[in-house]
């Protein structure tokens, strides 16, 4: 199995944090951009798309800043993989961008960063910051 390494991204996005939040961190939120389906129970969430689907713990959040999700093996145990999303507030210009840290192959770095700029253009256009 390769080793991922972690890797971090950054996109402005015209957006209150607030509003933000809600679309990274509620099951209905994700549903309209990250995944086909987002399900949950307590802290566990289904991420379902077409041919996969996939399992992740809840493992932090913090209202209107960020939301962290880690992703479970088939055994239910946690995985050292994990996803987040953090909302991040100029305090001088306002200007609001969503940052996204995530693990990928290093052979596979750009496919990542390409799914992740699609996902986020997926998010702007729902929430009309186009």
């Amino acid at each position: 199995m390769e080793v991922k390494v972690k890797y971090e991204l950054e996109f402005p996005i015209h957006a209150s944090p607030s509003l933000l939040y809600q679309y990274i961190s509620t099951p209905s939120g994700l549903s309209e951009w990250f995944a086909d389906n987002v399900n949950s129970r307590g802290e566990i969430f289904t991420f379902i798309w077409e041919d996969s689907e996939e399992r992740a713990k809840l493992a932090a959040k913090k209202s209107g800043e960020r939301v962290k999700f880690r992703w479970m093996n088939e055994d239910d145990s946690d995985s050292e993989y994990f996803f987040e999303l953090r909302i991040m507030e100029d305090e001088i210009t306002k200007d609001v961008s969503i940052v996204v840290i995530d693990f990928a192959e290093e052979d596979e770095l750009d496919e990542a960063a390409l799914l992740w700029e699609n996902q986020i253009s997926d998010l702007k256009h729902v929430i009309g910051s186009v």
